[in-house]
């Protein structure tokens, strides 16, 4: 079993940090091979250009895409670590989705309508909020992101969700309350 963390949050001293060294650290300790694609750290181009489009339709991509996509190609578990900003995923990571998945590589279509090419992948998502648990339940937040992000992006390519864990109100929760998250995290078999 090969492990592809796709990491996106611009602070080294971030929850999500925290959240990524513990996966990392758990993954290690069972001798799982895994590979981080930290989207700030390589400076990924998240901009999805009329070019890109020109060359997934001609059944190209461009370098920086390529690479990419032999990360996702080589792992059977896709990890996402982001933090939910605005109600949704940051924009470094909707533009990994939007370019890295693309078509030809992620799903096609034909006269049936879409159908997901990564059906052999499992995903675990791992989330920071800002608000409370009890805020995502009642707004209907949560099932919105389930909608969008779960069925809407990554059902729609194939992959199977095997888990999507939410660490709520971590901005404004105690230090104890961080660390006792990470060691629920501990407990989670990847």
């Amino acid at each position: 079993m090969k492990y592809l963390i796709v990491y996106a949050h611009p602070n080294p001293k971030s929850f999500n940090h925290a959240i990524k060294e513990a996966v990392e650290d758990k993954l290690r300790r069972s001798g799982m091979p895994f590979e981080v694609r930290d989207l700030y750290e390589i400076k990924f181009n998240p901009v999805l250009s009329g070019s890109d489009f020109v060359s997934f339709k001609q059944g190209q991509a461009p370098e920086d895409i390529k690479r990419e996509q032999e990360y996702v190609k080589n792992a059977d578990i896709l990890i996402f670590i982001y933090p939910i900003w605005w109600f949704g995923m940051p924009a470094i990571l909707k533009g990994y989705i939007d370019r890295v998945f693309s078509y030809g590589f992620a799903y096609v279509a034909d006269e049936k309508g879409l159908h997901g090419l990564l059906s052999d992948k499992k995903v675990i998502i791992f989330n920071t909020t800002g608000g409370s648990e009890e805020d995502y339940e009642q707004g209907g937040y949560k099932g919105a992101l389930k909608k969008t992000t779960e069925i809407g992006t990554l059902k729609l390519c194939g992959l199977k969700i095997i888990l999507h864990k939410y660490f709520h109100a971590v901005p404004t929760v105690t230090n104890e309350a961080r660390t006792k998250m990470l060691e629920e995290l501990k407990g989670i078999a990847l």
